[in-house]
């Protein structure tokens, strides 16, 4: 086909002009995927390039490029490149080019208008605001940040725009009126919620200094006040000193902020309270209440703000005896911050056989812009705790010329199958570790011998006996590690600290054991698992499922990415047998019925392909129907992510199946039949109406 069209391009006087004739009487290219039409545009575009003799120039290609402006609105994505390139639309008038464009937007073709304007490059000669709302109204700000790419000024015009209307005093209604009668008007998309959130998405992508959006800056602060007014007097889950470190590096010296966090003390304080503190984050006295003013004016400048509430953290240390106590002594736990206590910490690390509880800390972001930067790095041995103070370690050995001196022992662990690494949600660890460091970007891909206990967590099965539901009820319910913890261990960790600043140092004692604690509950955890897994509900092989199998591939990256429990085989190994020891016998995919979960609907039409008997969950259907329909028609369940667990609860055994959800449909269907033995054969291709 190919030779054949470039023979036909060499038999024609005028090229250019006998495509847009074929373009012109032909309705096969308005579709979708290459057509014959793409496949003659491309071919000609790469013949060109081979005779350049062809292009015309002059009034002639003027008639050519007027004639193809006027289809390209209509013409698909894969076609706009080839066209433009052909036609030299880039040498076109340009006035011509954005009369064009601004015909297209008047006659209601946003998309088209602002995909041309791309191609074009025309963005510096129109007007950002009118060009995105239509835009970000039918839901389109893909789009808009395409539109504002490559061009800083358009970008920071869209951001003061859009913060404006993040404005409580701005009227929404008035941007959204004029587009009243717009197809694929999404109205719930266009609120103030949303336009922050595209906002800091911007501000992250284009880098661009947050100042300039102070509407949406103050009311994410805002929330994050109320939020931490709510951990400390609802909840009362975070400690006087964690509170006071948040609210005065959120409020500073911004006297909106102030104002809002006088109203909120009002709400939880009495007077003396607030006075004592507005004296700690420096709030004017003119901003006060006059019975608040006066307070101030009679407290020493010595009082210290920690006695506020003595009382309540009184009974919070009461509490501590009711939740996971660090086993070892406090001289074992290390604070490094030089390089030659770093050195002597990763001699004891880095030794074949060692088995290493690894946990990192950050300072909450409280959702701002850009990846939280780890802070601290624990490593937890039998004996010993280590604490790595990482942006000194990091600016230290920068300093001496020798940046990638931490980096590269990093790796060393990470990358050694004989050194086991015990984790809980490690991908969320290792991506604030490559936002830390740009050397260790690629550590996920390089890591063995690494177990995550999310996906052990998955599998355990009920309370420890040394819990009871009495003591689980007066408290917080427990989750995360916190709860795997309480189940394995028998108490809970104690969380209070977990939203400290941990950029702030020295840290305080109680955020020193807690890191440590995170990092070596986990070795406790593996321990007694491997102890005694049956009474946990997993299977009895489970050392050699951690160590060794898990430890020589790294595979399990897309699971962790995703936090998902793990592979039908690692499932096997972890949980409780779902199969006997030999093979099932073979069946025919006409013998072999099934119900697919919502989320496993690409896997369902595969297999009713290949003649499965398939039921396929609609989207709005409840996974627990999957179990219903399951048991009245002796279906087996096909299922992924946490619905498993619940699923696999509600029929008989062998009768639920994990699939693995990052994967494609071919390769699931070959997991499904695989673990159940079915052998198709050409007579099943098909066998089902589709």
């Amino acid at each position: 086909l190919k030779e054949e069209i470039r023979r036909g391009f060499a038999r024609l006087e005028d090229p250019l002009a006998g495509l847009l004739a074929m373009l012109e009487s032909s309705s096969d290219w308005k579709g979708k995927g290459h057509s014959l039409v793409y496949c003659i545009t491309t071919e000609l575009q790469l013949w060109i390039k081979a005779h350049p003799a062809v292009p015309q120039s002059g009034t002639k290609l003027k008639k050519l490029q007027a004639r193809v402006l006027g289809m390209l609105s209509q013409c698909p994505a894969n076609l706009l490149d080839p066209l433009i390139s052909i036609y030299q639309l880039h040498t076109a008038d340009r006035n011509s080019l954005l009369e064009h464009v601004s015909h297209l937007y008047l006659q209601g073709n946003y998309k088209e208008a602002a995909i041309l304007s791309i191609k074009l490059k025309l963005q510096p000669d129109q007007d950002v605001e009118k060009m995105c709302t239509p835009l970000l109204l039918q839901d389109k700000a893909n789009l808009v940040e395409d539109y504002v790419a490559e061009y800083p000024d358009l970008q920071r015009k869209l951001l003061q725009t859009l913060d404006m209307w993040c404005d409580p005093s701005f009227n929404i209604r008035d941007i959204t009126r004029p587009y009243q009668g717009l197809s694929k008007y999404k109205p719930e998309k266009f609120n103030r919620r949303v336009l922050s959130k595209l906002v800091f998405r911007l501000l992250e992508r284009f880098n661009v200094d947050s100042a300039l959006c102070p509407n949406v800056i103050n009311q994410r602060h805002l929330r994050t006040l109320n939020y931490l007014f709510y951990k400390r007097f609802v909840e009362k889950t975070m400690t006087e000193e964690n509170w006071a470190d948040h609210i005065q590096s959120t409020v500073g010296e911004n006297r909106w902020l102030q104002g809002h966090l006088v109203q909120s003390l009002l709400r939880h304080c009495d007077a003396r309270g607030v006075a004592r503190w507005a004296q700690h984050c420096r709030v004017p006295p003119e901003m006060l209440p006059q019975a608040v003013a006066e307070e101030l004016q009679k407290l020493h400048i010595q009082d210290r703000v920690e006695e506020v509430t003595k009382a309540s953290d009184n009974y919070e240390a009461s509490k501590k005896k009711d939740y996971y106590q660090l086993p070892i002594p406090r001289e074992n736990i290390h604070f490094l911050q030089t390089w030659k206590e770093t050195l002597q910490c990763w001699e004891k690390v880095l030794q074949p056989g060692q088995v290493v509880g690894v946990d990192m800390e950050w300072k909450p972001s409280f959702g701002m812009v850009g990846k939280p930067r780890v802070a601290l790095l624990q490593l937890a041995l039998k004996d010993e705790v280590f604490l790595l103070d990482l942006p000194r370690l990091l600016e230290q050995a920068e300093a001496e010329g020798e940046k990638e001196k931490l980096p590269h022992f990093i790796q060393m662990l990470y990358s050694d199958a004989a050194i086991t690494k015990l984790g809980y949600g490690m991908s969320g660890d290792l991506s604030s570790l490559a936002a830390t460091c740009y050397a260790l970007k690629d550590t996920e891909k390089q890591m063995q011998g690494v177990l995550d206990l999310l996906a052990v967590d998955k599998q355990v099965n009920g309370l420890s006996p040394e819990h009871s539901h009495e003591e689980r009820e007066v408290r917080q319910p427990e989750k995360g590690l916190s709860l795997l913890v309480q189940h394995v261990l028998g108490k809970p960790l104690d969380k209070t600290e977990q939203l400290s600043n941990w950029e702030k140092r020295p840290l305080r004692e109680e955020q020193i054991l807690y890191a440590a604690s995170d990092a070596y509950c986990l070795l406790e955890i593996y321990e007694r698992l491997c102890k005694d897994p049956k009474s946990f509900g997993l299977g009895s092989d489970l050392t050699d499922s951690l160590v060794g199998k898990q430890s020589k591939k790294p595979r399990a990256k897309k699971q962790l990415n995703k936090q998902e429990a793990p592979s039908p085989s690692g499932q096997e190994r972890l949980g409780p047998r779902t199969e006997p020891s030999c093979p099932p016998a073979p069946i025919s995919p006409r013998e072999f019925s099934v119900v697919c979960d919502n989320m496993l609907q690409g896997l369902g039409r595969y297999l009713r392909c290949l003649g499965v008997d398939v039921r396929l969950l609609d989207n709005e259907d409840d996974h627990r129907k999957a179990a219903e329909i399951a048991r009245q028609e002796g279906r087996v369940i096909l299922t992924s992510g946490r619905p498993y667990q619940t699923l696999r609860s509600q029929v008989g055994e062998g009768r639920c199946f994990y699939v693995n959800c990052s994967e494609k449909a071919k390769e699931q269907a070959l997991q499904v039949l695989k673990h159940f033995n079915v052998q198709v054969s050409l007579s099943d291709i098909f066998s089902r109406c589709q």
